[in-house]
């Protein structure tokens, strides 16, 4: 069975074709700056080198047309056979909670759930409408972000406002970065082969966007983004967690507009902000070791927020059985690890130095598990696209109906 999974965003679309036989990436690629004059398309299969050409982009469209054709030349037949398209859909709201086969009910729902998404969701079903014109009769999955975070109970999603703002405009706790929480939650089970329904995680999936997710058997139970990625941990150039009366400050004290304000939180904050240097942890590492005190400062205040969420998670799921870094930073900053993790040794967390150096997979001296895991969203959403394939499928056979959906016929 081989999968097409397609993340497309404002001005890009990132795209990969997998073999779930064996779960091999065929082919990968990445179309960038889409309607500029610096558009670039970058490709990788299994018969050829990676390969980098700055092309005329004019559209969506014409990137994922560009991707097929990639992924066709690369084959040994020059020619493509999809099973289905796995597409990454940023917000479900409450809507869904698992990965859906695409119809045009759950076309019309993504598109309900604009209003929680507005720079996101438009481009996720682009996407979709792309492929049912390219690749008509080819099953769809939508994989939604939100979805691993809807088992949250009320006491963690429920903000104290009116309660009119969560039934009228839901306003609530969502939580972000699902794929990733749940792919390195399952490989965390095999690595310690033990069942994940068994175990309480704390999984930290560290990134210019980041959150942290509580996970008890299997769920998350609580997350650190809340109603939009901005709710949280610092990150590259987002707050995070600050004084809901500061943004109305910020309007008086600079004559800003809200929306002003909001693009300043987004886009001009987290460790850009405070750093003044970059939103890049590795440019920001460099210069702390030159002296930058401001980038000394990004750095621990980063670390530090990132600490007092992972003690409060001990608490919520009262002990832990691992916990988990993933993302750019999680992955590959042995000194970011070490000023989260240092000197909690009481609650039986204890960083082996020198394997955390070495970016090992397992980098704890102590009784409770550390790991570091390369997340792999684009796996996750093939595996989640097959699994629903394969439902469908098994149905069909029960019920005798075609294997391909009729829902786009009028």
């Amino acid at each position: 069975m081989k999968i097409f999974v397609l993340n497309c965003g404002s001005s890009t679309v990132k795209f990969q074709l997998l073999n779930m036989k064996d779960e091999m990436v065929l082919g990968k690629g990445l179309a960038d700056c889409i309607g500029t004059n610096d558009a670039v398309f970058t490709f990788k299969g299994l018969s050829s080198n990676s390969t980098t050409q700055q092309r005329d982009l004019p559209d969506h469209q014409f990137a994922i047309s560009l991707a097929i054709n990639a992924l066709s030349e690369d084959s040994e037949r020059k020619e493509l056979f999809i099973d289905a398209v796995g597409h990454r859909i940023v917000h479900g709201g409450e809507r869904f909670k698992n990965p859906v086969k695409i119809s045009k009910s759950i076309i019309q729902d993504i598109k309900n759930c604009i209003p929680l998404a507005p720079l996101h969701n438009p481009h996720n079903l682009k996407g979709i409408e792309i492929c049912l014109s390219l690749l008509p009769g080819t099953p769809q999955v939508a994989v939604f972000d939100t979805a691993f975070h809807q088992n949250i109970p009320p006491k963690a999603y429920l903000y104290a406002l009116p309660y009119r703002f969560y039934t009228q405009h839901r306003i609530r706790r969502f939580g972000f970065h699902g794929t990733s929480h749940q792919y390195v939650a399952e490989e965390t089970a095999q690595m310690l082969n033990t069942p994940l329904t068994a175990l309480k995680l704390i999984t930290c999936h560290l990134g210019n966007g980041a959150s942290i997710a509580a996970i008890k058997d299997g769920r998350s139970v609580d997350t650190s983004m809340g109603f939009t990625p901005l709710e949280g941990i610092v990150m590259g150039t987002r707050s995070g967690d600050i004084d809901p009366a500061i943004p109305g400050i910020m309007q008086k004290v600079e004559d800003l507009s809200a929306d002003e304000v909001s693009d300043l939180l987004n886009k001009e904050s987290g460790l850009l902000g405070l750093s003044g240097v970059s939103k890049d942890m590795r440019e920001i590492e460099h210069v702390s070791e030159k002296g930058n005190e401001r980038a000394s400062a990004a750095i621990e205040v980063f670390c530090y927020r990132i600490r007092k969420y992972i003690g409060a998670y001990f608490a919520v799921l009262n002990g832990v059985d691992a916990i988990i870094f993933t993302g750019g930073i999680g992955e590959n900053s042995s000194l970011i690890r070490a000023k989260i993790l240092n000197g909690m040794d009481k609650l039986g967390i204890k960083l082996n130095e020198e394997l955390n150096h070495k970016n090992h997979r397992m980098i704890h001296d102590g009784p409770i598990p550390i790991l570091v895991i390369q997340t792999n969203e684009e796996l996750m959403i093939a595996r989640e696209t097959a699994s629903i394939l394969k439902r469908t499928m098994q149905k069909n056979h029960i019920t005798g109906d075609s294997p391909f959906s009729d829902d786009f016929k009028t």
